[in-house]
């Protein structure tokens, strides 16, 4: 049986700008044909047991030529699988969606198109500058920047375009600047006509270089401009002026920074919308992964055919109640199984993911670990009291020692543990590049598995020389030390928002 293709856009650079019909058809797909723009958090909403293949081209270097791609997708398709085509900004424009599609209908194999906002529009918005503007400009073209110039003929109709359209937005044209310019001025554009090269546009690395046709290739040469950037020609490049809307966000506390974020991809998304939300540009390499126990879940699902026996449950993390709660249903068991046993949660966060399954804490202590709980519950146990732990498979021995030197009995049974996440060496070469270059500001670490795992995937602690560090609290900053780490912010609330705090502190 024949798969299905989805060529989907995805959208210019801001990952947010994609669309809600291309999130669900990642989600169901089987394989995934991504480009070189495409933002890595777009990924992140496959399938992780999806198969992922990189396909991209920049302007000097094609991963895959473009009938090999075509031919791919039939072969994906003819396998019966799901296959998603993504593609930076829209299929069809200059995205050669219509030549995969062509293909796949020649194979008889069925495909959709799911439209993304491509660059053409949504960058020069960005920039401030719309393409259309009553009384200024009521036309404007989308053209191709990357026509090789030596090819003796051009397909651009330049005498027409030059001076036919208000506004001309050229795609992938930086190399070829010079050639553009020297057209539209031989056709009978102005030279003094409004221009601008927006580089990395809808992204925080926005770069605007404000110009006109006859100074844009000297000025982009001067200052050093790379692709990807869009040109853009036309009066309504004056407006930028009064609607440079995005560059306002520069005045926000995180504005300019980028910011390593080595949580699990799983949990990322809270500290990275905190910190988006403060104008960062934030990296998502997660370092460790949450994985079944290597014992399997053999201990939880003894404790939990007893559980009548526990007058206390113990929670440490919002991963522990997750996995906990799962085993728990797998049972055939809801939480009327914990019959009248008290539950303890460190920290608000653990406590408010215990609420979502219907269940208050009896104690959430002050101080969010160990220590703190062990405070809370003085004068609260039975005498030889029965505790369940669920945690993590590797974690800090001074709660189930200390409860146990009151007279308690603990089972401490693991219900997840902390991997390395699987990352490609490649991937590692290009992190350990952006640390050791100064283009990472801060590495970010909410749990002590994080410092150990990122120590490893970066092969010792060298590329995190001279970049800030900051810590969710000391159990994670004391790790941090023991592999040669001073952390520089270390938080007092330990909470990703006690984090984010600590780091806009830092900044002021």
């Amino acid at each position: 049986m024949a798969g299905m293709v989805y060529l989907v856009g995805a959208g210019p650079g801001d990952y947010r700008l994609i669309s809600l019909k291309a999130v669900d058809c990642l989600k169901k797909a089987e394989v995934v044909v991504y480009d070189r723009l495409a933002d890595d958090r777009i990924l992140g909403w496959a399938p992780r047991d999806a198969e992922f293949i990189y396909v991209g081209k920049a302007s000097s270097h094609h991963t895959m030529k473009q009938p090999d791609i075509n031919q791919l997708l039939v072969d994906k398709a003819k396998e019966g699988k799901t296959v998603v085509r993504l593609k930076g900004g829209d299929p069809f424009v200059f995205g050669r969606g219509g030549e995969e599609g062509l293909l796949l209908e020649e194979n008889g194999l069925p495909f959709e198109v799911v439209p993304g906002i491509t660059s053409a529009i949504s960058v020069p918005a960005y920039a401030g500058i719309p393409v259309t503007h009553r009384g200024i400009a009521t036309s404007f073209a989308v053209v191709t920047g990357h026509e090789d110039p030596t090819k003796g003929k051009s397909n651009i109709r330049w005498d027409k375009l030059a001076t036919g359209v208000d506004t001309l937005v050229f795609l992938m044209g930086v190399a070829n600047l010079p050639h553009i310019t020297a057209e539209l001025i031989a056709n009978g554009r102005p030279a003094d006509t409004p221009a601008a090269v927006i580089r990395w546009g809808t992204k925080p690395e926005q770069e605007v270089l404000m110009t006109t046709v006859g100074k844009a290739a000297e000025d982009v040469q001067r200052t050093g401009l790379k692709p990807p950037a869009i040109f853009i020609v036309g009066e309504v490049v004056k407006l930028r002026g009064k609607l440079q809307w995005f560059d306002k966000l520069s005045q926000k506390p995180f504005f300019g920074k980028t910011v390593l974020v080595t949580r699990a991809r799983s949990q990322a998304s809270k500290l990275t919308a905190c910190l988006e939300e403060l104008g960062a540009r934030v990296i998502e390499k997660p370092a460790i992964a949450i994985a079944v126990p290597d014992d399997g879940y053999a201990a939880v699902d003894a404790a939990i055919a007893k559980l009548d026996s526990y007058q206390w449950l113990i929670f440490t993390s919002t991963n522990g109640v997750e996995r906990f709660m799962q085993r728990l249903f797998a049972a055939g068991k809801d939480v009327r199984a914990l019959g009248y046993a008290k539950v303890a949660a460190i920290g608000q966060t653990t406590a408010k993911k215990l609420q979502s399954y219907g269940i208050c804490a009896d104690v959430v202590p002050q101080e969010f670990r160990a220590e703190g709980i062990l405070e809370s519950l003085k004068g609260k146990l039975p005498p030889h009291a029965k505790i369940l732990l669920p945690r993590a498979a590797v974690a800090r021995e001074i709660l189930p020692e200390k409860l146990r030197e009151q007279g308690a009995e603990v089972d401490v049974v693991p219900v997840y543990q902390t991997v390395m996440a699987e990352t490609s060496e490649e991937e590692r070469a290009a992190l350990r590049e952006e640390l050791e270059n100064g283009a990472i500001d801060f590495v970010t670490f909410t749990s002590s598995s994080t410092v150990v795992n990122l120590v490893k995937l970066l092969g010792g602690i060298e590329p995190l020389k001279g970049v800030k560090t900051a810590c969710i609290g000391p159990v994670t900053a004391e790790t941090a030390r023991k592999h040669g780490i001073e952390p520089t912010i270390v938080a007092s609330r330990y909470t990703i928002e006690g984090l984010v705090e600590a780091m806009r502190e830092s900044l002021a």
